[in-house]
């Protein structure tokens, strides 16, 4: 890869990912761990909160004119800055504090509105993805491609939340999983494991970096209009002023247009 603003980026992305993982697997597992529900009863940890004060010193350090927006200490874009690191610091914490190993840091710098730069990192599996705009996406080195059903291989997964059956009604031919992580839903596209991965309520730092590894990857990501909040009808460009954390954005990523639109014409809101 050559010398550009994004590889570095993606480079510092990698190191912070790997530390911040670092950070987190001494909690996991811990009996000890303190946790509570936030008003939109989302579960919380201290380790949510370490590692996000992880991130923001460390982007704080080697981008000092960047924004952070991330889930527990930053939610709210409200400051200038045409670039902004959007984080979840631990995607998954409801998976982490039952001991169970799909969670993750998700990193995406924002520039000019939209990801340039991704980086995910789940330390229990050891898998890291990484994506720049224009030069593809891998895990771990290797390089992603969305795989697409085919006679030859009929079987497909659908990847979604644990609200999906409650909210929406699903008339695909594809065998359902949840994961319990947005982002690692997401990525299960990209790295050719689902045909699709749909998701209800996440909101803008479950999805920056995963959306981008999904096309980075050949695959397509899609917001679902008819729910998405007045004033954010879409997650990208960013917005100045946007609470964040009250806005979620339903999304769609699969392995091809034809897919995507087959499955929007199959999910229906109850």
């Amino acid at each position: 890869m050559t010398e550009t603003a994004t590889s570095s980026d993606a480079r510092f992305g990698i190191d912070l990912a790997r530390t911040v993982g670092e950070l987190l697997l001494g909690y996991f597992r811990r009996e000890s761990l303190q946790a509570e529900f936030k008003p939109d009863n989302s579960l919380v940890t201290e380790a949510d909160i370490a590692a996000d004060e992880a991130v923001a010193r460390a982007v704080g350090q080697a981008y000092p004119a960047d924004v952070v927006l991330s889930e527990e200490l930053s939610p709210r874009y409200d400051t200038e800055g045409d670039s902004v690191w959007v984080v979840d610091p631990l995607d998954g914490t409801t998976n982490f504090a039952a001991g169970l190993q799909h969670w993750g840091v998700c990193l995406a710098r924002v520039v000019g509105g939209f990801p340039r730069t991704a980086v995910l990192y789940f330390p229990v599996l050891d898998e890291l993805y990484v994506a720049v705009e224009g030069e593809g996406a891998t895990l771990n080195g290797r390089k992603l491609r969305v795989r697409v059903p085919s006679s030859a291989r009929p079987q497909g997964i659908l990847a979604c939340c644990s609200r999906t059956p409650r909210l929406y009604h699903l008339n695909l031919p594809y065998k359902i999983r949840v994961l319990g992580s947005s982002a690692y839903g997401l990525v299960a596209v990209a790295r050719g494991s689902a045909a699709l991965a749909f998701e209800t309520r996440p909101k803008i730092w479950d999805l920056a970096a995963a959306s981008l590894v999904v096309r980075e990857a050949g695959g397509v990501f899609r917001a679902l209009e008819h729910q998405q909040a007045e004033g954010a009808a879409a997650p990208f460009p960013l917005r100045r002023g946007l609470e964040y954390a009250q806005v979620s954005y339903p999304v769609l990523a699969a392995a091809s247009d034809d897919l995507a639109a087959f499955a929007l014409e199959h999910i229906e809101p109850r």
